[in-house]
């Protein structure tokens, strides 16, 4: 692992220096490229010139005059001159510096480069070739190796360049190395930890925004999440041992109590009734759980259809209202129209029903509940449930949806402490979330969830609410 990490920074540092050398070659290719181009049709302009003002010679003086002009100027010995020749049809030299007419310089006028012997070394030269009334032949031509030392210098350059890029690249890439590999020995020494049972460790940041610190804090706010739900479900499995272990030991105890004691028949089936309630206690607890994971797991979302929320809670009203009735409390619903959600019918009458059914629990007699079912105006939902009870101290608040979580006005009332988890859950599915605030007094929970298209659900027509 530590050798592939090592490999990994040192291509990376290789990289960046031949990164670099090669921005610097596709830049000096276009230079040297507009060089030869500047150079090669200059060169030729001015032997074309040059030509041209011998033959103005030639129109002016004939032919032996341009051989005296050639001549005289050869006779001066100009430093750098140019390669001259005048010859006849037959190109036969009549005057100029050259010896005979260079081989591979074709009898048609134009532009050419080829190899001469000048001055008794062999030069290789660009000619221009004109011809004169009457056949003369007028050659004019430049060694091409006098910008050979400015070519020299530019590859001298090019190659001191690459050289400093190269050195300076390997100090930056080799800092870049030991930046990176410093910062993945951090994630490693976190991961570790983690890995040995130690959630609470984080990856180091340096409170920039760089790519790494970016990451950092993407993967740190990952961790958090992960050490959250650990917690959570060592929290839940302590939770169902503590309320499954209350029923299944009175289940037990009952048991015991008939085989030991052996009862007449009504006490047998007294206690055989009260068996059955504990069983059913824990099979409404493993219930929950399931109906909780399966909301979790987001499966419900395919079986989204457009739900009458009005109609819903109208329902779960008219259920509970004997219960209210019973119990002398005022059970009322304020709903101004038909309101559609996109939604699972099943859940979000679920989760209603336990909203009312915790503020039926906790509402004192002569007391009153109100549903109230709103919609704003970009399209969100609201349905609270509010009652005049204890209500739940602020503190309590944010624990009050977490599982099994029972706060202490609800330690002698019966129930395992899922109920606003369910509807937290569903809430969440949809979209939403779950609200709990003071009624002054009593508490009001608060179901937001997403309405109509808003969603992003497509409704499956063909199917009906269940």
């Amino acid at each position: 692992m530590t050798r592939g990490i090592r490999l990994s920074a040192l291509n990376l540092a290789l990289g960046y220096v031949l990164f670099g050398v090669a921005a610097l070659v596709c830049f000096a290719a276009p230079l040297w490229y507009a060089w030869q181009v500047t150079i090669t049709d200059g060169r030729a302009e001015i032997l074309r010139e040059d030509a041209e003002r011998l033959a103005d010679v030639f129109d002016h003086r004939g032919a032996p005059g341009l051989a005296s002009f050639i001549d005289a100027r050869v006779g001066l010995k100009i430093a750098h001159e140019r390669m001259l020749l005048f010859t006849d049809a037959a190109h036969h030299r009549l005057a100029g510096n050259l010896g005979e007419w260079p081989r591979g310089i074709p009898a048609k006028p134009g532009t050419y480069t080829g190899s001469v012997d000048f001055h008794g070394r062999q030069s290789r030269a660009v000619f221009v070739h004109i011809v004169l009334p009457d056949g003369y032949n007028v050659l004019v031509g430049r060694d091409v190796a006098k910008f050979a030392p400015l070519e020299t210098r530019f590859w001298y350059g090019l190659a001191a360049a690459i050289v400093i890029l190269s050195i300076v690249g390997a100090i930056g890439a080799m800092l870049i190395r030991r930046e990176l590999l410093s910062r993945i020995h951090g994630i490693r020494q976190t991961v570790s930890a983690i890995m040995q049972g130690k959630l609470s460790h984080r990856l180091p940041t340096r409170g920039g925004n760089d790519e790494l610190d970016t990451l950092s804090q993407t993967i740190n706010r990952m961790l958090d999440q992960i050490e959250q739900l650990i917690h959570g479900v060592s929290n839940v499995s302590n939770s169902i041992a503590h309320d499954l272990r209350t029923p299944l030991a009175e289940l037990r105890s009952r048991l015991e109590e008939l085989s030991l004691t052996r009862p007449s028949a009504d006490v047998t089936f007294s206690e055989l009734e009260a068996a059955v309630a504990d069983v059913d206690r824990v099979i409404s607890i493993f219930n929950a759980l399931l109906r909780l994971a399966e909301i979790d797991t987001g499966m419900r979302r395919s079986g989204f259809v457009p739900v009458d929320i009005a109609h819903v809670c109208t329902e779960v009203v008219e259920f509970y209202l004997p219960a209210a009735e019973l119990k002398g409390v005022a059970l009322s619903l304020h709903s101004a129209a038909a309101v559609t959600v996109a939604g699972d019918p099943v859940l979000l009458a679920q989760a209603v029903s336990n909203m009312v059914d915790n503020a039926l629990k906790y509402t004192p007699p002569d007391g009153s509940i109100t549903v109230d079912i709103s919609q704003r105006n970009d399209g969100i939902t609201e349905i609270a449930v509010a009652d005049n009870g204890p209500g739940i101290p602020d503190a309590e608040k944010p624990k009050a949806a977490e599982r099994f979580f029972r706060g202490d006005a609800s330690r002698g009332s019966p129930g395992v402490g899922l109920g606003l988890s369910i509807v937290e859950a569903v809430a969440r599915l949809h979209g939403g979330t779950l609200d709990l605030t003071d009624n002054h007094p009593g508490l009001r929970a608060r179901m937001v969830i997403e309405s109509g298209t808003n969603t992003g659900f497509a409704f499956n027509q063909e199917a009906a609410p269940a």
